[in-house]
């Protein structure tokens, strides 16, 4: 028998919150699993849409900043990344960030992939992908969380840098990946 993939084969008893904070709300549902047993289902739900830019130069040259990812303990190096609160545009955030981490400005902005589901058995965050040109730089404008370096490379090596596993951000291995079958 093929399961209707129109009909939620879930159902939820009752909804409690956990934990919330200005980032993240945890919540635990009380479920009826699709078999009819009962069951609970934890969900993170994401206060903020995620963003991530790849800038590229006329030259062929793109920007990665490293820094220590305090939930993998370790050191790590991505694209420009951020939250896009509500009431903010995903454009605006896009610029945003690339200005805070790597100090440049765009002047023109595409969006590369949009809506991307990033854990998507456990939570419920999004992300959205964007090539940024016309590239000026200015002055870095990190946020108090952040202790970024910033490396500018070719990006074919950045591309080459995920397929050796040195990149390993599900953000950047997507938008490098999708821009190297794009080449």
């Amino acid at each position: 028998m093929t399961a209707d993939p129109q009909k939620n084969p879930w159902t939820t008893l009752s909804s409690r919150e956990i934990y919330l904070n200005p980032w993240i709300r945890v919540r635990e549902d009380q479920v009826l699993k699709p078999n009819g047993s009962p069951g609970i289902y934890g969900v993170v739900e994401y206060r903020n849409r995620a963003v991530g830019v790849v800038p590229i130069d006329n030259d062929g040259y793109t920007w990665l900043v490293g820094q220590y990812r305090y939930t993998h303990n370790r050191y790590e190096w991505e694209i420009p990344e951020g939250g896009c609160p509500e009431g903010e545009s995903l454009e605006d955030c896009a610029r945003r960030e690339l200005l805070e981490e790597t100090g440049l400005v765009a002047s023109e902005l595409e969006p590369l992939l949009l809506d991307i589901q990033l854990s998507n058995s456990i939570g419920n965050e999004t992300a959205h992908l964007f090539i940024a040109r016309g590239l000026t730089q200015e002055t870095p404008q990190p946020e108090d969380t952040e202790q970024i370096a910033i490396r500018r490379l070719p990006l074919s090596e950045a591309i080459q840098m995920v397929t050796s596993g040195q990149i390993r951000d599900s953000m950047s291995v997507i938008a490098l990946l999708f821009l190297a079958r794009r080449a």
